[in-house]
C-alpha cells in the first residue's frame, strides 16, 4: 500500500471540475493583476480572521519582510524570534538589516514566553513569534511583554491560516501578521502566495504601494517599491479553498485522533492540544525516536515521511554570522532531533493509517 504524505494530486482530482472553469473564468478576461479576484479574496480573509485590512503578496516570505518593513524594522535593529522555524523567518529579519535573536522553545515546539525577556537588549525592537505546524504560541503572555517594553509584535503566522488562541485567530494580536499559502499549507494557492492582516491602515497603505514597484496609478512612482502581487488566478483559487478549509481541518483533526488510537508504543510523541487552543493542523509532527531509521523503515513500505525541520535555524551555516554554537537551545536541538512527520491530510483513510500506525509499532517492536 503506498501512503503519501503530500495530498496535491488527490486533490487536484477531487477539485479538477471547479479548478479548470476558475481558470477559464479568470483567464477568459485577459487581466490578472490587481483584479477584483485579488480584492475579493483579501475580503475574505478579512471576513475569516475578524481584521480591517488584507493584501495578498506573491509569498509568505514577502509577507513577512514586508510586514518588517512597514512597522520600521530597520539595520541595526535586533528581532526576536524562535529558532525553530523555516528559514524564510530569520531571513526576513536580516533582509530588512535587522539582527536575528533567537530564544528557545518550550514543550508546545513554539518560543517560551518565560524566556524572552532575558533576551531583550536596547536594540530589541520587535518580537516575531512562530506559530509552528498551526500551533498559536501564548500570545497572552508575549503580548504583555511586548507592551512592558514596547515592542512591535509582527506574527509568523504562515502555518496557522484557521487557528486560533482563546477564540482569537492567528495573527490578529499584534501590530501585523504574515501568512503563506503555499502548496505545502492547509490554505493553498496553485504555486507561491502570501498575504498580511493588520488592523494598521497606515500599514495597509504603504505595503499596498511597496506591492506594485510603488505606483500609485501606471506612471506614478510614489517610492520604490517591489513587484510583490498575488496573482488573479491564484486569488480565486484561494477565495474557494477558503470556504472548504473549516472541513479540512476537521478532517485532519480527526485522523491525527486516529493515529492517537493506533500507535501503541511511547517511542512516538504525539502532542496534545491545548484546551485555549484550535490548532490548524497544516503539519502533522511527532517526536519519534531512531527517526531516521524509522523513515528509512517507512519507505521500503511505500509509506512517505518528511523531517520539519531537522535542522534548527542557529545551526544553519547561513547564520554562523550570529555566533550561536551548538548547546544554545538545548530544547530545539533535542526537538529538532526527533522531529519527523506522517501523512494526515483529508484524503489519507483511516485504513491507510491503520498500515502505517502498524508499521511504525512493528518498527519499534523490532518485527522488522
Amino acid at each position: 500500500m503506498k501512503v503519501e504524505l503530500i495530498d496535491l494530486k488527490q486533490r487536484f482530482k477531487n477539485e479538477e471540475k471547479t479548478i479548470m472553469k476558475i481558470v477559464h473564468k479568470v483567464l477568459s478576461k485577459g487581466n490578472l493583476i490587481l483584479t477584483k479576484e485579488v480584492q475579493n479574496f483579501e475580503k475574505s480573509i478579512c471576513k475569516y480572521t475578524n481584521s480591517k485590512y488584507c493584501l495578498g503578496l506573491n509569498s509568505g516570505t514577502d509577507a513577512l519582510m514586508m510586514s518588517l518593513w512597514s512597522s520600521g524594522i530597520k539595520r541595526g535593529d535586533e528581532v526576536i524570534t524562535s529558532p525553530i522555524s523555516f528559514v524564510a523567518t530569520a531571513n526576513a529579519i536580516v533582509h530588512v538589516g535587522a539582527k536575528p535573536v533567537f530564544v528557545d522553545v518550550g514543550d508546545d515546539l513554539n518560543i517560551n514566553p518565560d524566556l524572552i525577556e532575558n533576551a531583550i537588549t536596547k536594540k530589541t525592537k520587535a518580537i516575531i513569534p512562530v506559530h509552528w505546524t498551526g500551533r498559536v504560541c501564548k500570545m497572552d503572555k508575549i503580548m504583555k511583554i511586548a507592551k512592558k517594553y514596547r515592542l512591535i509584535v509582527i506574527e509568523d503566522a504562515a502555518q496557522a491560516t484557521g487557528a486560533y488562541f482563546k477564540n482569537k485567530h492567528a495573527g490578529t494580536f499584534g501590530k501585523i501578521s504574515a501568512f503563506s499559502t503555499h502548496p505545502l499549507k492547509n490554505l493553498n494557492a496553485l504555486g507561491d502566495g502570501g498575504f498580511i492582516i493588520t488592523n494598521e491602515k497606515k500599514l495597509y497603505d504603504k505595503i499596498k504601494l511597496y506591492r506594485s514597484h510603488g505606483l500609485e496609478g501606471r506612471d506614478d512612482a510614489k517610492i520604490i517599491g517591489v513587484n510583490s502581487r498575488l496573482d488573479s488566478l491564484n486569488a480565486e483559487v484561494l477565495t474557494f479553498r477558503l470556504k472548504k478549509l473549516k472541513e479540512i481541518i476537521k478532517k485532519r483533526k480527526k485522523n491525527i485522533s486516529l493515529y492517537r488510537k493506533y500507535i501503541k508504543t511511547d517511542n512516538v510523541q504525539i502532542l496534545d492540544d491545548n484546551k485555549e487552543e484550535t490548532n490548524s493542523y497544516v503539519m502533522f509532527i511527532t517526536l519519534s525516536k531512531k527517526r531516521e531509521k524509522l523513515q528509512s523503515y517507512l519507505k521500503k513500505f511505500k509509506i512517505q515521511s518528511l523531517l520539519y525541520y531537522p535542522t534548527p535555524l542557529h545551526m544553519h551555516k547561513s547564520m554562523k554570522f550570529l555566533k550561536y554554537v551548538k548547546g544554545s537551545f538545548p530544547n530545539a536541538e533535542r526537538i529538532t532531533d526527533e522531529v519527523i512527520s506522517f501523512p494526515h491530510h483529508q484524503y489519507i483513510s483511516e485504513k491507510q493509517i491503520k498500515y502505517v500506525c502498524n508499521k511504525i509499532n512493528n518498527f519499534y517492536s523490532k518485527k522488522q
